[in-house]
């Protein structure tokens, strides 16, 4: 934080509860959950009420379909 004075998003392998830690530790300022929130679309959802979250099929994802997609389910 010293040398970059811009905000500092975390991306890769983090929990909800990693995130909020290191978020409230002031060492990021947000994470990015990419493959989460393709097999959450309801992500944000679920964080609010600490749903399960859906098991990530990364063998589907960006195969061209709706399969691995689109194809989760919300709450």
């Amino acid at each position: 934080r010293a040398r970059f004075h811009g905000p500092i998003i975390g991306a890769g392998a983090y929990t909800p509860e990693k995130a909020e830690d290191l978020i409230e530790k002031g060492l990021i300022d947000a994470v990015a959950f990419g493959r989460d929130y393709i097999a959450n679309p309801d992500l944000v959802a679920r964080l609010q009420c600490k749903a399960k979250l859906n098991p990530q099929r990364p063998e589907s994802f960006y195969g061209g379909g709706a399969e691995g997609y689109t194809d989760y389910p919300t709450l």
